[in-house]
């Protein structure tokens, strides 16, 4: 017996969730859950469903393509662990809320390697017995460098997620594009508020009341790709503005690790710069 998760991206159009569970039927599969959801501005239509039976994947997408809209998009994808990357910098409290997560069995996750320009958490992370491999940026222009990162990441193979751990390096739009729609980032701020270098600072000299931390997909805009989850939480004025970074950094590895989890799970659907999330 087979568990796949079916997403679907459409044009709207009467009947679709009736249709697509008729094909279900058919097949004798088991409906695990179901979500959709139609976006009336555009007219588009989400649907996961996450199914089990005995049925070929070939011959069941052939099936729900013929009750589809045209030009609709389909994914079958069957629930293994996919691949990932993290790329960090100095910090290690979003690297290590990963590495712990992934220790403890809660994501769907084979991290390949953890890849720095510098060698200062490889002992954190030589604790969980992942590679780390130091790529230094010392003495190099950016395009230069990155093309070594990018040759030790293709390394690896199929990566399906490349995940900015407070990597502290504005990617070049050759090194996004090599990656498209797989780098996914934290921003220690609530966007699009506080965009750019120490928003923290931004956030006490401004005195906001809430902070928080957004988690995105990564575009050639600064801070400005598909939101997939943000966090606040409370602060007042007694904080200074490194009080509120020791705040910040707490939401900021839960966004993450709750970003990536959605990922992993087939949660996520982009659309127009946006998410529809499952």
């Amino acid at each position: 017996m087979s568990q796949y998760r079916v997403l679907i991206d459409a044009n709207d159009e009467k009947g679709l969730v009736h249709k697509v569970s008729g094909v279900f039927y058919n097949y004798d599969l088991n409906i695990l859950s179901n979500s959709e959801f139609v976006d009336k501005e555009s007219n588009k239509f989400f649907m996961r469903s996450v199914v089990d039976g005995d049925v070929n994947k070939e011959e069941l997408s052939k099936a729900i393509k013929e009750v589809l809209p045209p030009k609709a998009s389909l994914k079958i994808v069957e629930p293994t662990k996919k691949n990932i990357i993290i790329m960090a910098t100095k910090e290690m409290h979003a690297l290590g809320d990963i590495l712990i997560r992934h220790e403890a069995g809660e994501l769907e996750a084979n991290i390949l390697a953890v890849v720095s320009n510098y060698d200062k958490l490889e002992s954190l992370v030589s604790k969980f017995n992942i590679p780390y491999i130091t790529v230094s940026h010392e003495g190099l222009e950016r395009p230069e460098h990155e093309k070594k990162v990018i040759e030790v990441i293709e390394s690896f193979g199929d990566v399906d997620y490349i995940v900015l751990a407070k990597y502290m390096r504005i990617l070049t739009p050759h090194f996004v594009e090599t990656f498209e729609d797989k780098i996914i980032n934290i921003h220690h701020s609530f966007l699009p508020a506080f965009i750019g270098a120490n928003p923290y600072k931004q956030a006490y000299d401004r005195g906001v009341k809430i902070i928080g931390a957004t988690a995105h997909f990564v575009n050639n805009h600064l801070d400005e790709g598909p939101i997939i989850a943000q966090e606040v939480i409370h602060v007042n004025h007694a904080y200074s503005w490194r009080d509120m970074q020791r705040a910040g950094r707490d939401v900021e590895k839960v966004v993450l690790s709750r970003a990536l989890k959605l990922a992993l799970e087939d949660r996520i659907f982009v659309y127009a710069n946006r998410t529809v999330i499952f």
